[in-house]
Protein backbone atom coordinates (compact mmCIF):
# COMPACT_ATOMS: atom_id res chain seq x y z
CA UNK A 1 0.00 0.00 0.00
CA UNK A 2 1.01 3.62 -0.36
CA UNK A 3 2.90 5.05 2.59
CA UNK A 4 2.72 8.73 3.54
CA UNK A 5 6.09 10.40 3.12
CA UNK A 6 7.00 13.56 5.01
CA UNK A 7 9.08 16.24 3.40
CA UNK A 8 8.18 15.30 -0.20
CA UNK A 9 8.11 18.86 -1.55
CA UNK A 10 11.39 19.70 0.14
CA UNK A 11 13.01 16.59 -1.33
CA UNK A 12 11.81 17.54 -4.82
CA UNK A 13 13.07 21.11 -4.41
CA UNK A 14 16.45 19.75 -3.35
CA UNK A 15 16.47 17.44 -6.39
CA UNK A 16 15.87 20.46 -8.63
CA UNK A 17 18.75 22.35 -7.01
CA UNK A 18 21.02 19.33 -7.36
CA UNK A 19 20.06 19.03 -11.03
CA UNK A 20 20.97 22.69 -11.55
CA UNK A 21 24.35 22.12 -9.88
CA UNK A 22 25.07 19.08 -12.02
CA UNK A 23 24.06 21.01 -15.13
CA UNK A 24 26.42 23.88 -14.29
CA UNK A 25 29.38 21.63 -13.47
CA UNK A 26 32.69 23.03 -12.28
CA UNK A 27 32.19 26.74 -11.69
CA UNK A 28 35.85 27.34 -12.43
CA UNK A 29 35.03 26.49 -16.05
CA UNK A 30 33.17 29.13 -18.08
CA UNK A 31 29.52 28.29 -18.60
CA UNK A 32 28.31 27.24 -22.06
CA UNK A 33 26.51 30.06 -23.81
CA UNK A 34 23.51 29.54 -26.06
CA UNK A 35 25.50 31.09 -28.90
CA UNK A 36 28.21 28.45 -28.47
CA UNK A 37 25.65 25.64 -28.56
CA UNK A 38 23.82 27.15 -31.51
CA UNK A 39 26.95 27.79 -33.58
CA UNK A 40 29.17 24.84 -32.58
CA UNK A 41 26.68 22.02 -31.90
CA UNK A 42 24.68 22.66 -35.04
CA UNK A 43 23.73 19.06 -35.80
CA UNK A 44 22.34 18.54 -32.30
CA UNK A 45 20.35 21.77 -32.67
CA UNK A 46 19.06 20.61 -36.06
CA UNK A 47 17.86 17.28 -34.65
CA UNK A 48 16.09 18.92 -31.71
CA UNK A 49 14.33 21.35 -34.05
CA UNK A 50 13.25 18.55 -36.41
CA UNK A 51 11.89 16.16 -33.81
CA UNK A 52 10.60 19.00 -31.67
CA UNK A 53 8.61 20.39 -34.64
CA UNK A 54 9.81 23.94 -34.09
CA UNK A 55 12.32 25.81 -36.24
CA UNK A 56 14.04 28.10 -33.76
CA UNK A 57 17.77 27.69 -33.23
CA UNK A 58 17.86 29.79 -30.06
CA UNK A 59 15.09 27.81 -28.36
CA UNK A 60 16.63 24.51 -29.44
CA UNK A 61 19.99 25.59 -27.99
CA UNK A 62 18.29 26.57 -24.74
CA UNK A 63 16.54 23.19 -24.56
CA UNK A 64 19.85 21.36 -25.10
CA UNK A 65 21.50 23.36 -22.33
CA UNK A 66 18.61 22.84 -19.93
CA UNK A 67 18.57 19.10 -20.71
CA UNK A 68 22.32 18.75 -20.06
CA UNK A 69 22.82 17.51 -23.60
CA UNK A 70 20.10 14.85 -23.46
CA UNK A 71 18.57 15.40 -26.90
CA UNK A 72 15.39 13.41 -26.26
CA UNK A 73 14.74 15.49 -23.13
CA UNK A 74 15.51 18.64 -25.13
CA UNK A 75 13.01 17.57 -27.80
CA UNK A 76 10.41 17.06 -25.06
CA UNK A 77 11.09 20.56 -23.69
CA UNK A 78 10.83 22.17 -27.12
CA UNK A 79 7.58 20.39 -27.96
CA UNK A 80 6.07 21.35 -24.62
CA UNK A 81 6.97 25.01 -25.22
CA UNK A 82 5.60 24.80 -28.76
CA UNK A 83 2.13 24.00 -27.43
CA UNK A 84 2.04 27.40 -25.70
CA UNK A 85 2.64 29.39 -28.88
CA UNK A 86 -0.20 30.96 -30.88
CA UNK A 87 -0.55 29.98 -34.52
CA UNK A 88 -0.55 33.24 -36.45
CA UNK A 89 -0.62 31.84 -39.98
CA UNK A 90 -0.23 28.71 -42.06
CA UNK A 91 2.67 28.86 -44.50
CA UNK A 92 2.55 27.83 -48.12
CA UNK A 93 4.30 24.54 -48.99
CA UNK A 94 8.03 25.21 -49.26
CA UNK A 95 9.36 24.80 -52.78
CA UNK A 96 12.58 22.82 -52.51
CA UNK A 97 12.96 23.12 -56.28
CA UNK A 98 14.01 26.73 -55.59
CA UNK A 99 16.47 25.75 -52.87
CA UNK A 100 19.73 27.66 -52.61
CA UNK A 101 21.95 24.60 -52.49
CA UNK A 102 24.82 24.23 -50.01
CA UNK A 103 25.22 20.47 -50.40
CA UNK A 104 23.97 18.17 -53.15
CA UNK A 105 25.06 14.61 -53.90
CA UNK A 106 23.70 11.70 -55.88
CA UNK A 107 24.71 8.04 -55.88
CA UNK A 108 22.96 7.36 -59.17
CA UNK A 109 24.82 9.54 -61.69
CA UNK A 110 28.54 10.25 -61.64
CA UNK A 111 28.37 13.15 -64.08
CA UNK A 112 25.33 14.74 -62.54
CA UNK A 113 23.89 17.67 -64.49
CA UNK A 114 24.69 20.70 -62.37
CA UNK A 115 27.49 18.86 -60.61
CA UNK A 116 27.94 17.35 -57.18
CA UNK A 117 28.31 19.81 -54.30
CA UNK A 118 30.05 18.08 -51.39
CA UNK A 119 29.50 20.83 -48.83
CA UNK A 120 30.13 20.24 -45.09
CA UNK A 121 30.11 16.48 -44.45
CA UNK A 122 31.77 13.75 -42.40
CA UNK A 123 31.64 11.41 -45.41
CA UNK A 124 35.27 11.89 -46.43
CA UNK A 125 36.88 12.17 -42.99
CA UNK A 126 39.08 9.37 -41.65
CA UNK A 127 37.17 8.98 -38.38
CA UNK A 128 40.39 9.51 -36.42
CA UNK A 129 40.35 11.48 -33.18
CA UNK A 130 41.63 15.00 -33.76
CA UNK A 131 43.47 15.90 -30.58
CA UNK A 132 44.15 19.40 -31.86
CA UNK A 133 40.55 20.12 -30.93
CA UNK A 134 41.46 19.47 -27.28
CA UNK A 135 44.04 22.25 -27.28
CA UNK A 136 43.17 25.45 -25.48
CA UNK A 137 42.34 28.45 -27.64
CA UNK A 138 40.70 28.96 -30.99
CA UNK A 139 40.67 25.74 -33.02
CA UNK A 140 39.19 27.35 -36.12
CA UNK A 141 40.87 26.20 -39.35
CA UNK A 142 42.07 28.51 -42.06
CA UNK A 143 39.07 29.90 -43.96
CA UNK A 144 38.25 27.71 -46.95
CA UNK A 145 37.23 28.83 -50.39
CA UNK A 146 33.46 28.80 -50.65
CA UNK A 147 31.74 28.65 -53.96
CA UNK A 148 28.60 30.62 -54.56
CA UNK A 149 25.43 28.82 -53.37
CA UNK A 150 23.66 27.29 -56.35
CA UNK A 151 20.14 28.33 -57.15
CA UNK A 152 18.04 25.30 -58.02
CA UNK A 153 16.80 26.86 -61.26
CA UNK A 154 20.16 25.86 -62.81
CA UNK A 155 20.38 22.40 -61.18
CA UNK A 156 17.85 19.81 -62.42
CA UNK A 157 16.53 17.09 -60.13
CA UNK A 158 17.61 13.48 -60.60
CA UNK A 159 13.98 12.35 -60.28
CA UNK A 160 12.98 14.84 -62.98
CA UNK A 161 15.62 13.41 -65.32
CA UNK A 162 14.19 9.92 -64.85
CA UNK A 163 10.67 11.28 -65.14
CA UNK A 164 11.41 12.68 -68.58
CA UNK A 165 11.90 9.08 -69.77
CA UNK A 166 8.94 7.76 -67.81
CA UNK A 167 11.25 5.57 -65.72
CA UNK A 168 10.01 6.71 -62.31
CA UNK A 169 6.50 6.92 -60.93
CA UNK A 170 4.89 10.36 -61.27
CA UNK A 171 4.15 12.36 -58.13
CA UNK A 172 0.36 12.54 -58.27
CA UNK A 173 -2.33 12.36 -55.56
CA UNK A 174 -3.56 8.83 -54.90
CA UNK A 175 -6.92 7.46 -53.86
CA UNK A 176 -7.45 8.14 -50.17
CA UNK A 177 -5.19 11.21 -50.04
CA UNK A 178 -7.00 14.20 -48.57
CA UNK A 179 -7.03 17.51 -50.44
CA UNK A 180 -5.50 19.25 -47.43
CA UNK A 181 -2.95 17.37 -45.31
CA UNK A 182 -3.90 16.79 -41.70
CA UNK A 183 -1.95 18.11 -38.71
CA UNK A 184 -0.82 15.48 -36.22
CA UNK A 185 0.11 18.22 -33.73
CA UNK A 186 -3.60 19.08 -33.45
CA UNK A 187 -5.37 15.88 -34.41
CA UNK A 188 -4.74 12.38 -33.04
CA UNK A 189 -3.07 9.88 -35.33
CA UNK A 190 -5.61 7.50 -36.83
CA UNK A 191 -5.27 4.44 -39.04
CA UNK A 192 -5.22 3.92 -41.90
CA UNK A 193 -3.03 7.00 -42.32
CA UNK A 194 -2.42 8.61 -45.69
CA UNK A 195 1.10 9.36 -46.88
CA UNK A 196 1.08 13.01 -45.80
CA UNK A 197 0.23 11.96 -42.25
CA UNK A 198 2.84 9.22 -42.30
CA UNK A 199 5.52 11.66 -43.46
CA UNK A 200 4.64 14.07 -40.65
CA UNK A 201 5.02 11.28 -38.10
CA UNK A 202 8.31 10.13 -39.58
CA UNK A 203 9.70 13.68 -39.63
CA UNK A 204 9.02 13.95 -35.87
CA UNK A 205 10.11 10.35 -35.26
CA UNK A 206 13.21 9.33 -33.35
CA UNK A 207 16.27 9.23 -35.59
CA UNK A 208 17.72 6.10 -34.01
CA UNK A 209 14.44 4.20 -34.28
CA UNK A 210 14.01 5.12 -37.95
CA UNK A 211 17.65 4.31 -38.65
CA UNK A 212 17.19 0.81 -37.23
CA UNK A 213 14.03 0.23 -39.26
CA UNK A 214 15.70 1.57 -42.41
CA UNK A 215 18.64 -0.77 -41.84
CA UNK A 216 16.26 -3.71 -41.43
CA UNK A 217 14.70 -3.02 -44.83
CA UNK A 218 18.11 -3.20 -46.48
CA UNK A 219 18.90 -6.52 -44.79
CA UNK A 220 15.89 -8.29 -46.25
CA UNK A 221 13.07 -7.44 -43.84
CA UNK A 222 11.05 -5.74 -46.54
CA UNK A 223 11.29 -5.18 -50.27
CA UNK A 224 13.73 -2.27 -50.31
CA UNK A 225 16.44 -2.11 -52.99
CA UNK A 226 17.33 1.57 -52.74
CA UNK A 227 19.59 4.05 -54.49
CA UNK A 228 20.23 7.51 -53.06
CA UNK A 229 18.83 9.42 -56.00
CA UNK A 230 19.56 12.83 -54.55
CA UNK A 231 20.37 14.37 -51.19
CA UNK A 232 20.38 18.13 -51.00
CA UNK A 233 20.78 20.62 -48.19
CA UNK A 234 20.22 24.34 -48.43
CA UNK A 235 17.96 27.27 -47.78
CA UNK A 236 14.33 27.59 -48.85
CA UNK A 237 11.95 30.50 -48.56
CA UNK A 238 8.93 30.37 -46.25
CA UNK A 239 5.88 32.25 -47.51
CA UNK A 240 2.46 33.09 -46.10
CA UNK A 241 -0.61 34.62 -47.73
CA UNK A 242 -2.01 37.39 -45.49
CA UNK A 243 -5.80 37.69 -45.77
CA UNK A 244 -5.60 41.42 -46.33
CA UNK A 245 -3.19 41.01 -49.26
CA UNK A 246 -4.34 37.83 -50.99
CA UNK A 247 -0.89 36.98 -52.35
CA UNK A 248 2.19 35.26 -50.95
CA UNK A 249 4.89 37.21 -49.15
CA UNK A 250 8.22 35.81 -48.01
CA UNK A 251 8.77 35.94 -44.25
CA UNK A 252 12.16 34.27 -44.02
CA UNK A 253 14.43 31.38 -44.98
CA UNK A 254 14.98 28.04 -43.29
CA UNK A 255 17.64 25.39 -43.85
CA UNK A 256 16.38 21.92 -44.75
CA UNK A 257 17.76 18.59 -45.92
CA UNK A 258 15.81 16.65 -48.54
CA UNK A 259 16.34 13.06 -49.66
CA UNK A 260 14.82 11.30 -52.65
CA UNK A 261 15.39 7.54 -52.57
CA UNK A 262 14.92 5.59 -55.79
CA UNK A 263 13.75 1.99 -55.47
CA UNK A 264 13.38 -0.92 -57.83
CA UNK A 265 9.82 -1.96 -58.70
CA UNK A 266 8.88 -4.88 -60.94
CA UNK A 267 5.50 -3.42 -61.72
CA UNK A 268 1.98 -4.63 -61.09
CA UNK A 269 -1.31 -5.04 -62.93
CA UNK A 270 -1.86 -1.30 -62.65
CA UNK A 271 1.69 -0.03 -63.23
CA UNK A 272 4.56 -0.93 -65.58
CA UNK A 273 8.08 -1.71 -64.32
CA UNK A 274 9.57 1.55 -63.09
CA UNK A 275 11.41 3.12 -60.20
CA UNK A 276 9.45 4.17 -57.13
CA UNK A 277 10.17 6.87 -54.60
CA UNK A 278 10.84 7.29 -50.90
CA UNK A 279 10.99 10.78 -49.42
CA UNK A 280 12.58 12.39 -46.40
CA UNK A 281 12.85 15.99 -45.16
CA UNK A 282 14.38 17.46 -42.01
CA UNK A 283 15.21 20.87 -40.59
CA UNK A 284 18.86 21.89 -40.85
CA UNK A 285 21.50 19.38 -41.92
CA UNK A 286 20.07 15.98 -41.03
CA UNK A 287 20.79 13.70 -43.97
CA UNK A 288 21.08 10.45 -41.97
CA UNK A 289 17.60 11.06 -40.61
CA UNK A 290 16.30 12.15 -44.03
CA UNK A 291 17.73 9.00 -45.65
CA UNK A 292 16.27 6.72 -42.98
CA UNK A 293 12.94 8.50 -43.27
CA UNK A 294 12.95 8.03 -47.06
CA UNK A 295 13.68 4.31 -46.74
CA UNK A 296 10.90 3.79 -44.19
CA UNK A 297 8.49 5.93 -46.24
CA UNK A 298 9.05 3.62 -49.21
CA UNK A 299 8.53 0.53 -47.03
CA UNK A 300 5.24 1.92 -45.74
CA UNK A 301 4.02 2.21 -49.33
CA UNK A 302 4.13 -1.57 -49.80
CA UNK A 303 0.37 -2.09 -49.65
CA UNK A 304 -0.27 0.86 -51.96
CA UNK A 305 2.11 -0.68 -54.51
CA UNK A 306 0.58 -4.14 -54.25
CA UNK A 307 3.48 -5.73 -52.38
CA UNK A 308 3.20 -8.38 -49.67
CA UNK A 309 3.47 -7.10 -46.08
CA UNK A 310 6.17 -9.26 -44.50
CA UNK A 311 8.28 -7.00 -42.29
CA UNK A 312 7.85 -4.57 -39.35
CA UNK A 313 8.95 -1.57 -41.43
CA UNK A 314 5.99 -2.18 -43.77
CA UNK A 315 3.42 -2.08 -40.95
CA UNK A 316 2.23 1.54 -40.64
CA UNK A 317 0.49 1.03 -37.31
CA UNK A 318 3.59 -0.58 -35.79
CA UNK A 319 6.01 2.03 -37.18
CA UNK A 320 4.01 5.17 -36.51
CA UNK A 321 2.71 4.12 -33.09
CA UNK A 322 6.24 3.64 -31.78
CA UNK A 323 8.47 6.12 -33.64
CA UNK A 324 7.78 9.12 -31.39
CA UNK A 325 10.58 9.39 -28.83
CA UNK A 326 8.63 11.71 -26.53
CA UNK A 327 5.79 9.22 -26.18
CA UNK A 328 8.17 6.27 -25.97
CA UNK A 329 10.34 7.97 -23.37
CA UNK A 330 7.32 8.92 -21.26
CA UNK A 331 5.86 5.44 -21.33
CA UNK A 332 9.14 3.76 -20.43
CA UNK A 333 10.13 6.30 -17.77
CA UNK A 334 6.75 6.27 -16.09
CA UNK A 335 7.94 2.97 -14.60
CA UNK A 336 10.04 5.08 -12.19
CA UNK A 337 6.87 6.44 -10.60
CA UNK A 338 5.38 4.73 -7.53
CA UNK A 339 3.59 1.48 -8.32
CA UNK A 340 3.38 0.31 -4.72
CA UNK A 341 -0.26 -0.78 -4.79
CA UNK A 342 0.10 -2.65 -8.08
CA UNK A 343 3.24 -4.40 -6.90
CA UNK A 344 1.71 -5.37 -3.56
CA UNK A 345 -1.18 -6.92 -5.50
CA UNK A 346 1.31 -8.87 -7.62
CA UNK A 347 3.12 -10.02 -4.47
CA UNK A 348 -0.12 -11.38 -3.00
CA UNK A 349 -0.89 -13.22 -6.22
CA UNK A 350 2.59 -14.73 -6.61
CA UNK A 351 2.70 -15.83 -2.95
CA UNK A 352 -0.70 -17.51 -3.27
CA UNK A 353 0.40 -19.25 -6.48
CA UNK A 354 3.59 -20.46 -4.78
CA UNK A 355 1.66 -21.88 -1.83
CA UNK A 356 -0.65 -23.69 -4.25
CA UNK A 357 2.37 -24.98 -6.17
CA UNK A 358 4.03 -26.24 -2.97
CA UNK A 359 0.82 -27.99 -1.86
CA UNK A 360 0.55 -29.71 -5.24
CA UNK A 361 4.18 -30.84 -5.09
CA UNK A 362 3.64 -32.22 -1.56
CA UNK A 363 0.54 -34.09 -2.68
CA UNK A 364 2.33 -35.55 -5.71
CA UNK A 365 5.22 -36.68 -3.49
CA UNK A 366 2.83 -38.66 -1.27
Amino acid sequence: MYVAVKGGERAIDNAHRLLAEERRGDRAVPALSLTQIKDQMTLAVDRVMTEGSLYDRDLAALAIKQARGDLVEAIFLLRAYRTTLPRLAVSEPVDTARMTIRRRVSATFKDLPGGQVLGPTFDYTHRLMDFKLAAEGDDAPEPCERGEPRQEATVPRVADLLGEEGLIEPEVPRDGDSAEPGDITREPLEFPADRATRLQSLARGDEGYLLGLAYSTQRGYGRNHPFAGEIRMGDVAVEIVPEELGFAVEIGDITVTECQMINQFKGSKAAPPQFTRGYGLTFGQGERKAMAMALVDRSLRAEELGEDLTAPAQDAEFVLSHCDNVEASGFVQHLKLPHYVDFQGELVTVRALRREHERKEATDAE
